[in-house]
């Protein structure tokens, strides 16, 4: 389609746009090959009439308890040969679709065997499926321990990749830096990385100039113009936006499926729902089965703009396509049926999934879960849903508890709320701050006058290092509320390191002419 008639015609959340750009720059330079359509066919192990092959072995594991070692010892057994661009071939391929672990089997396998000559490229992949697998400290002994030779600009951008992924963006910049002064900015991959990063932490300021310095280096590729197109759709800036668009064409590249995406997002949000269905149709020509992922983005927009009709089509596509629909496809279609008020059919689809996934990922369950929760008639069935969660094994995950604790805050059960709170608060290794939910919470514990609960949230709070001035002065307006004198609050702020405010002055003078009660009194002496 013609840019100029597009703009012409037509004048995501951010988190995921962010999240899909970062995986897709993750391609850490050559682990082998350009895989051709035939080559494909093999790794898989569908090509030639369903001929036994060593990479269709591989892809057949499926679960993670298997070993590709194991598999590869057999093949060799049995008399084949093993090549090491077909098992880079497969690594690919592996990680395509998620199987890190046995992605991560072969290359060390490949590093024990004398006979396999790996390059820079190889241990680029063995970085990032370490991280993957193991984790960023192990990621990071792995690149002190390789060979000088191999750490060169494709191992540093995988490790780059794995500071971004972490967000840790101090490690980030640093070693940025240090690959400028060494030469290793030979490509757009490491700006992208970076621009993901200030992207997804919001730091736009950040990013014109990041562009400037790749441009000054390098080219950059669409990934670079989507991100771009992502920072200004972030502040809703459509002329921005459709700038980018521009220069895409003007440099000669081609829009892919993801640049409509960020548009389609951007003109509805906006309000303009027919440039967001042009953009959308031009999206549509682009996914196909080789970007698999792009379907359940189109699902999602579909949703968005009221679409019944494109969700439908579009999970009717999923599934003559593929033999099996993935996490991501159902949590698309079931959370835009839910947009699209049909519940009914939202609890079909999960009926689906439970039968057929064995991911137990909790994100699918708690949209539904989130709507038993919304509808005050239902929240006992909600509880009922939670039990069966349970029952098939579904780990509870923060956005569960934090579910819960909304559904229960509605029906005013403190209890229930302080204990889905603290369960909540206990699920993630750092915690952040939820400030419209403590807010209720608290304004709820005040309401009531409930001292113990209020004493309780302020245990779960110091746990983790969150008390300040505000929810102490919360604590003393239900000690007040109550009609309650509280114990020592002065030494408690003091060993908190919370100072006082002149609120806080007033209500300690307030509530010092109130009756000391047992909540009081239990509270100074465990202190």
């Amino acid at each position: 389609m013609n840019v100029n008639v597009f703009l012409r015609r037509t004048r995501p959340t951010l988190a995921s746009l962010c999240r899909l750009f970062s995986a897709a720059t993750v391609n850490t330079t050559p682990i082998g090959a350009l895989v051709k359509t035939g080559d494909r066919k093999e790794a898989r192990g569908g090509g030639g009439g369903g001929r036994d092959t060593l990479g269709g072995r591989l892809l057949s594991l499926t679960y993670t308890k298997r070993s590709a070692v194991v598999t590869i010892r057999k093949w060799k057994e049995e008399g084949h040969s093993v090549r090491k661009y077909e098992l880079n071939r497969i690594v690919r391929e592996l990680r395509k679709i998620k199987r890190y672990k046995h992605a991560l089997e072969i290359c060390e396998w490949m590093v024990l065997q004398e006979d396999i000559k790996l390059q820079p490229g190889d241990y680029a992949v063995h970085l990032d499926l370490i991280s993957k697998i193991r984790g960023l400290n192990s990621a990071e002994k792995f690149f002190e321990d390789m060979p000088d030779r191999m750490r060169d600009h494709a191992a540093c951008t995988s490790l780059l990749h794995s500071y971004v992924q972490n967000k840790l963006c101090d490690k980030a910049e640093a070693l940025f830096k240090k690959m400028s002064e060494c030469g290793f900015l030979k490509s757009c991959l490491p700006y992208n990385h970076m621009l993901s990063m200030y992207i997804s932490k919001g730091e736009f300021e950040k990013v014109p100039g990041m562009i400037k310095e790749l441009k000054a280096k390098t080219s950059p590729d669409i990934v670079t113009y989507n991100l771009w197109m992502t920072a200004f759709a972030s502040g809703s800036d459509v002329e921005g936006a459709e700038r980018v668009y521009l220069k895409v064409k003007e440099a000669n590249l081609s829009p892919d499926w993801v640049s409509y995406s960020v548009l389609t997002n951007l003109y509805a949000k906006s309000g303009d729902i027919e440039k967001a269905k042009l953009a959308l149709k031009e999206m549509e020509k682009l996914v196909s089965r080789k970007n698999r992922v792009g379907y359940a983005s189109l699902i999602s927009l579909h949703g968005n703009l009221g679409d019944k009709d494109g969700v439908d089509s579009t999970w009717k596509k999923i599934k003559s396509l593929f033999k099996k629909m993935n996490d991501a496809e159902y949590l698309s279609v079931i959370s835009a049926v839910l947009k699209l008020g049909e519940f009914e059919e939202a609890k079909d689809l999960y009926d689906e999934w439970e039968s057929v996934s064995g991911t137990r990922d909790a994100r699918i369950p708690n949209l539904i879960l989130a709507e038993y929760m919304n509808r005050e008639e239902e929240s006992h069935l909600g509880e009922k849903f939670y039990e069966r969660m349970v029952e098939k094994g579904i780990k509870p995950s923060y956005s569960t508890w934090e579910i819960l604790t909304w559904g229960y805050l509605k029906r005013k059960d403190l209890e229930k709320v302080l204990d889905c709170f603290g369960k909540a608060v206990g699920a993630v290794k750092k915690w952040t701050v939820n400030v419209r939910l403590l807010k209720a919470v608290w304004e709820e514990l005040e309401e009531q006058g409930d001292v113990k609960g209020a004493e309780k949230l302020m245990s779960i709070l110091q746990k983790v290092g969150h008390v300040n001035t505000k929810l102490y002065n919360s604590l003393l307006r239900t000690y007040a509320k109550a009609g309650e004198m509280p114990l020592i609050v002065e030494e408690r702020m003091a060993k908190d390191n919370v100072e006082m405010d002149e609120e806080t002055k007033e209500l300690i003078r307030l509530t010092s002419l109130m009756r000391v009660t047992e909540i009081s009194t239990t509270i100074s002496h465990s202190r």
